[in-house]
């Protein structure tokens, strides 16, 4: 395979893959005069049998020029002679680089001589046999397991040779494996030497090999578990795997096979095994046409089992993820586990895979359930900054960035799921929604004052929530609104979305098409039928929920402003759109129970653009039914007295001319003829007009012409009565003449 062929420092590619930024990779390119010089001194330290800290800065600097340096066999030849001088007393500190320098030279090669790597070998077994006890750290530790490593993945080394390096490998790792802990930084370079080790051309301690690899974190005193890790385990895999398919290596894929995906050992960590199977799976997407074909297909369908396994005794242990937060380890395979499928493509469908990807989105991914209760809790602490710190950390995650890959592949699970699990799923995300408005409303509250970057960021997490909710709502309408469904359940769903988008409509900072898209979808199925217009209309906060939060007032000991709360204003303004749509269905009684109240509080809203919407959908309303509906027709005339008092008590202030217009010329035209209503509203205008010409009167010249910074007030009712002389009653006309 030729991601393996071009990977020359393992390391490296697996620091990348994980996440991390490869330190090693990172130094400037040093002249041939300096690489040369650089030599000389290390050629002139070796005569005089003499090593003076310069050296040691000479051989740092030659290591910072790793990615441009080349290390030919007569270079090699110096290290060795400086490595094995019985009489040159070396510094605890040139070893590792020593023994860096060496390892550029194997994997830089195109093909060392035998002889030399045979040499190489017992320079090195002599090194670690005399020195390595004495002048041992984790540096020196990951060196030596690189060199190792990468001397028995020369194809041109003798079988002896990469005996002896497996052997050393393999002590290393598990005599001194705690050296890994104390330096974490160490272990894309351990996990490199493993992967080399594993792609020997010998067969040789390859279980001790594994042993290790999928081992050692399982162990009291051995290396943390993280994603970072874990995603080098994954890629490390893809990479090896990958070697044995390309070179058709078939007997040591199968062995591979057995004992990573279809033996059970007590010792290997769920998570380690999970990325094995998630490599495995990313390697067979490489897999050409060919003899391994059928090989390949049965470990991918190993490795997919082994992820399935695994999830479903995640599930079972955490009893369907209610205490998944308690446990670190648990916490860490979720992570894991979506991360996996993430990279390993597409997957057959599984049902506790669904389920551990949808408690990964929402406990992991989108953890705002977790940061809002650490918000509340430091809100009026010292600590507060904890809750800013994680939320920084979440943001720069790999986890947080493939959030919507991982997005995409939940999505295509539930698209493959039966009944049951698509369900279980959909009731975890609609509740999810109402869970984030219901809190998010609350912090947002205490967070506005404050204005600092805490709340900022922590909408960045919801607006990525609110995306991941706009992807799977429309996998839902796509799959729920057909003829395979019946009109009931295509309804229940329709609403179901609706309420949730409404949820998370603050967070909504962009158009989207598959927001669109969805939304088209939904109100067509909604807007067909009486009683699933009723009950998404219901679904709507009432008027005391509205202007009253007592729970939130007592707590906090702060009054709650009703209009001042963006989080619900939003939510709001989504139903003021999506209700028109729907008004022709809407019996009266409803509208008036439930949305006459809420349309004119927010008629009264300092945001220009929540009033107008408030007087569109009066305007709707208004425009709606037949005449032939009395019990419509009486509450129409019944809305417009306190609609022309709500609309001119706060004109010209906060109620905006265009709306006001668009629900005058609504009244006026689908109003029975002569309805006093319609003389009502004539009658308040003439007199509103009557009362702004008398303040006007008052006014300076200047502040005359500068009123409102356009036409006076006074003078747009005056010409919104001029227009309606065509349209009104005769009756009607009289009177303003």
């Amino acid at each position: 395979m030729a991601r393996q062929v071009n990977t020359l420092f393992l390391e490296q590619w697996l620091r990348t893959n994980s996440g991390a930024i490869s330190h090693t990779a990172s130094g400037h390119s040093l002249s041939a005069r300096a690489v040369i010089q650089v030599w000389s001194e290390l050629r002139d330290s070796l005569q005089n049998q003499t090593f003076h800290p310069h050296v040691l800065q000479s051989l740092k600097t030659l290591l910072n020029s790793q990615a441009s340096l080349h290390v030919a066999d007569p270079q090699a030849k110096l290290l060795l002679s400086l490595l094995s001088s019985p009489s040159f007393n070396l510094p605890s500190e040139s070893y590792p680089i020593l023994l860096r320098l060496l390892y550029i030279w194997v994997r830089k090669s195109v093909r060392p001589s035998t002889a030399l790597i045979d040499s190489a070998v017992d320079v090195l077994s002599r090194v670690f046999a005399a020195e390595f006890g004495l002048k041992k750290s984790p540096s020196f530790l990951a060196e030596g397991i690189l060199i190792f490593g990468a001397i028995s993945f020369v194809l041109s080394a003798s079988e002896s040779s990469k005996t002896v390096c497996i052997e050393l490998l393999c002590k290393l790792l598990e005599e001194d494996y705690q050296l890994v802990r104390s330096c974490e930084e160490i272990i894309p370079d351990v996990l490199a030497g493993i992967g080399y080790a594993l792609s020997s051309s010998l067969d040789v301690h390859f279980v001790r090999v594994l042993d290790s690899l999928l081992g050692i974190w399982g162990k009291e005193d051995g290396p943390s578990s993280t994603v970072p890790t874990a995603l080098m385990i994954l890629h490390l895999v893809e990479w090896v795997v990958s070697g044995y398919v390309k070179s058709h290596s078939f007997k040591k894929l199968e062995a591979f096979s057995q004992e990573t995906l279809r033996t059970l050992k007590t010792n290997y960590v769920p998570f380690a095994l999970l990325m094995v199977a998630a490599g495995v799976l990313r390697a067979s997407r490489h897999a050409a046409n060919g003899q391994g074909l059928e090989i390949v297909s049965t470990l991918r369908i190993s490795a997919e089992n082994r992820i399935v396994f695994i999830a479903q005794n995640l599930i079972s242990k955490t009893k369907g993820f209610i205490n998944s937060d308690k446990d670190p380890t648990n916490s860490l395979l979720l992570q894991c586990l979506s991360l996996a499928l993430a990279r390993s493509g597409a997957v057959s469908f599984s049902a506790p895979v669904l389920v551990c990807l949808a408690s990964a989105l929402l406990r992991k991914i989108f953890p705002l359930r977790h940061l809002y209760i650490q918000i509340l809790q430091f809100l009026n602490s010292s600590r507060s900054e904890l809750g800013l710190n994680e939320i920084k950390k979440h943001l720069d995650s790999v986890l947080f960035k493939e959030a919507g890959v991982i997005t995409g592949v939940f999505c295509n699970q539930y698209v493959s799921a039966d009944e049951e699990s698509k369900s279980l799923v959909e009731s975890l995300i609609w509740d999810y929604c109402q869970d984030v408005y219901s809190v998010h409303r609350q912090v947002a509250l205490l967070l506005r004052e404050r204005k600092d970057e805490l709340l900022v960021n922590l909408e960045k997490i919801a607006e990525s929530a609110f995306l991941m909710v706009v992807v799977f709502a429309l996998a839902v309408s796509k799959h729920r609104l057909n003829s395979n469904f019946s009109r009931e359940i295509q309804r229940e769903n329709s609403v179901q979305i609706l309420v949730s988008f409404s949820c998370l409509e603050y967070f909504r900072r962009m158009r989207l098409p598959e927001y669109m898209d969805t939304i088209r979808r939904v109100v067509a199925c909604v807007q067909e039928n009486e009683s699933a217009c009723i009950s998404f209309v219901e679904s709507m906060p009432s008027y005391v929920d509205l202007t009253t939060w007592q729970d939130f007032s007592s707590k906090k000991g702060m009054e709650y402003e009703w209009s001042k709360d963006e989080v619900q204003t939003a939510r709001l303004l989504f139903y003021v759109r999506i209700i028109p749509t729907c008004i022709e269905r809407l019996p009266a009684l409803v509208f008036r129970r439930v949305v006459a109240p809420t349309m004119f509080l927010y008629m009264g809203h300092p945001n220009g653009k929540v009033a107008r919407a408030s007087h569109s959908m009066f305007a709707a309303f208004i425009s709606s039914g037949k005449d032939s509906e009395d019990d419509r027709v009486l509450l129409k005339e019944q809305l417009v007295f306190y609609y022309m008092q709500r609309s001119l008590e706060g004109y010209h202030d906060i109620t905006p001319f265009e709306g006001m217009a668009s629900g005058v010329a609504a009244l006026v035209q689908h109003l029975p003829a002569g309805s006093p209503a319609t003389f009502y509203c004539i009658h308040c205008l003439v007199d509103h007009a009557n009362k702004l010409f008398g303040n006007a009167s008052t006014l300076k010249a200047d502040d005359w012409k500068n009123w409102q910074g356009g036409p006076e007030p006074c003078k747009k009712i005056i010409e919104l009565l001029l227009r309606l002389i065509s349209l009104v009653d005769i009756q009607v006309n009289s009177y303003i003449c």
